[in-house]
């Protein structure tokens, strides 16, 4: 469905007043709050098996996996933590490992040397604060090295069930600009706006649909606009190159 504007033209043959219609982007007429419950509804019937793509067995595999899937792919990820796993269970061996060592076991995560580090200071926190245990609270998880919100809101989510807020990784910020959800380029400005379009209890649920649309069908060079199903409340649909 596309929107008309009628434009009001004068032309220079006698009197006439032409009226030309011009056919712009789709009709957007939903609120934020009513367009982001339209986006979940029709996500939920597209991408039904949406879920974290990363392998792991507990909480502090769930964390290691996801520090080091910054700038990575999951699959990339899950290609490499069954060794680094079975070297590293507990968090003694991260606090405890040659820097050097473990370097070469994240080497193929991508940014391996600031990954590291990240992964033996959190191991030694882990340790030293918190008996070992990853924490269950936000404040306690972002003061680990190389987690900041969209890691604690994953590692909460998946490992204990918790929703503190929405995970905002590339996918969720590209999308939710897209879809007219926010304005905000910031990952955190970017999820307090989503926060407060949504119910608590679809904020978490909101990053595993937008994440799978973003790599199946709007992804960030050429999105198949003509194959999404959100293509009639889109604000952004058929506007690409």
């Amino acid at each position: 469905m596309f929107m008309l504007l009628t434009v009001k033209v004068f032309v220079e043959r006698k009197t006439t007043l032409y009226k030309v219609l011009i056919v712009t982007k789709p009709e957007v007429y939903l609120e934020p709050k009513a367009r982001a419950q339209k986006i979940m509804e029709l996500l939920e019937k597209e991408h039904a098996d949406a879920e974290i793509a990363l392998h792991y067995k507990n909480p502090l595999e769930l964390l290691v996996a996801t520090i080091l899937s910054a700038q990575a792919t999951d699959e990339q990820i899950n290609a490499l933590t069954p060794k680094l796993f079975q070297k590293y269970a507990t968090a003694e061996d991260y606090a405890n490992a040659d820097l050097s060592e473990l370097e070469q076991d994240i080497r193929s995560s991508g940014f391996y040397r600031n990954k590291a580090k990240n992964l033996k200071n959190t191991g030694k926190m882990l340790v030293e604060k918190y008996n070992s245990q990853v924490p269950k609270t936000m404040e306690e998880l972002v003061e680990l090295s190389g987690v900041a919100r969209k890691t604690a809101n994953i590692v909460l989510f998946n490992a204990y069930g918790v929703i503190a807020g929405v995970a905002v990784d590339t996918h969720v910020s590209r999308l939710s600009q897209r879809l007219g959800l926010t304005e905000n380029t910031n990952q955190d400005k970017i999820e307090k706006d989503l926060m407060n379009i949504l119910p608590k209890e679809k904020w978490m649920r909101l990053t595993d649909l937008l994440i799978f649309h973003g790599r199946r069908v709007c992804n960030a060079r050429k999105p198949r606009c003509n194959a999404c199903v959100l293509n009639k409340i889109c604000p952004s649909a058929f506007t690409f190159k």
